[in-house]
């Protein structure tokens, strides 16, 4: 909780950890309304599924072109913009009249997230090095927050009874709170560093962690995606519990991120990912139970495995040496959201064809493969202090 208590007593250090919790209001209180959108558009799970790829398609197009624009404009300065580009496009997909609209508008949601996570995780890591200090993990816990504060805005989707107003209050409490802490960071650069000579020892470490990404963040869309229909259709759940599945995965997500660096510190990175993974496979195994209630505990067991695995391979690649931090940052982010490219169309044509209890088995056994990949890792010593 260390790094908890740095963050809120030191505006420099609140301010970076803010954006993360930004994205993820905007982001999932978008993924609460997925339903709503799918009922209102009349679209089937395929095609939903379809429409979500463009959202991940509009992050993965931006990785080629964010450390350019980083080193350009200044770290500080392009997370600040992001955030407000973020806030704008998040009201696009509420507002799409069609199938086609929905598509191109998640597209742009996409591009701007896309952008926004590289820039905050890479100001994260500058500052890290800067100040000597870690709160990258506790930041991400800030980006599960985010979700938290979105899923209990799920408690408003009867009062209101209005996506555009309750997305248009939630992008003014972002941008208003970003205002105010936006002086702290803005400022920042991210060196350039001296490159090494291209070699396979350098590659074959980030290609691992970019495969953990891969997995890792593909499963957590996932759930953000699919928990609302899943305890729908599957569980059979009243509407109430729709977003609980939802919630009960953030708050995990946020409580193991606020522990995640001081557990780093004594575990090692690669068993404590390894210990996540397992949790995760338990979380599985309740959602695929089928019960209402189990399936919540096992979205929350899901949270709690997946908090701590991207946030300590954002810092072992933003780290490695002879490479600059936005272009490892990137690499790892690039993979990370591939995962997310390739989800949501897999899933969505396995839920259409085969039912979301197959879905939720190939994420299964997604968990397994972590496990696999950090065993690898561990056999060839890449494991950080």
């Amino acid at each position: 909780m260390k790094s908890l208590r740095l963050i809120l007593g030191n505006a420099r250090y609140f301010g970076p950890s803010w954006v993360f919790a930004s994205i993820n209001i905007l982001f999932g209180t978008w993924a609460i309304y997925i339903p709503t959108v799918k009922e209102a558009l009349k679209i089937d799970n395929s095609q939903l599924g379809f429409a979500i790829f463009f959202l991940s398609l509009g992050v993965f197009c931006v990785f080629p072109f964010a450390s350019t624009l980083i080193n350009k404009i200044g770290v500080g300065k392009l997370t600040w913009y992001c955030v407000l580009l973020s806030s704008i496009a998040s009201l696009l997909p509420l507002l799409a009249p069609s199938y086609y609209m929905l598509m191109a508008a998640l597209f742009l949601f996409g591009t701007a997230n896309g952008l926004t996570d590289i820039s905050m995780n890479t100001l994260v890591t500058e500052i890290e090095k800067k100040d000597r200090v870690k709160f990258m993990a506790a930041s991400h816990g800030f980006f599960s927050l985010g979700g938290v504060l979105a899923g209990l805005g799920s408690f408003l989707i009867g009062p209101l009874g209005n996506p555009v107003l309750h997305m248009l209050m939630v992008v003014t409490l972002v941008i208003g709170i970003n205002v105010l802490f936006y002086k702290n960071y803005v400022n920042e650069v991210a060196p350039i560093e001296e490159k090494e000579p291209f070699h396979l020892n350098l590659f074959r470490p980030l290609l691992l962690l970019g495969l953990i990404s891969f997995v890792a963040m593909g499963s957590e869309g996932a759930i953000v995606d699919w928990s609302g229909l899943y305890l729908k259709e599957v569980t059979l759940a009243p509407e109430a519990l729709w977003g609980v599945g939802f919630l009960g995965f953030q708050i995990t997500m946020t409580v193991g991120r606020f522990l995640g660096d001081g557990i780093s510190g004594k575990l090692g990175s690669m068993k404590m990912v390894s210990i996540a993974a397992v949790l995760a496979i338990l979380g599985y195994l309740f959602v695929l139970s089928g019960e209402s209630y189990m399936a919540i505990i096992g979205f929350a067991l899901n949270g709690l495995g997946f908090s701590v695995i991207v946030p300590e391979v954002f810092r072992i690649g933003g780290n490695v040496k002879g490479v600059d931090s936005s272009q490892g940052i990137a690499f790892i982010a690039g993979s990370g959201y591939a995962g997310f490219l390739c989800a949501p169309p897999i899933l969505g044509f396995l839920a259409e064809n085969y039912g979301l209890i197959r879905s939720f088995s190939v994420l299964l056994s997604c968990g397994f493969l972590i496990l696999l990949f950090t065993f690898l890792l561990k056999r060839k010593k890449t494991n950080p202090s």
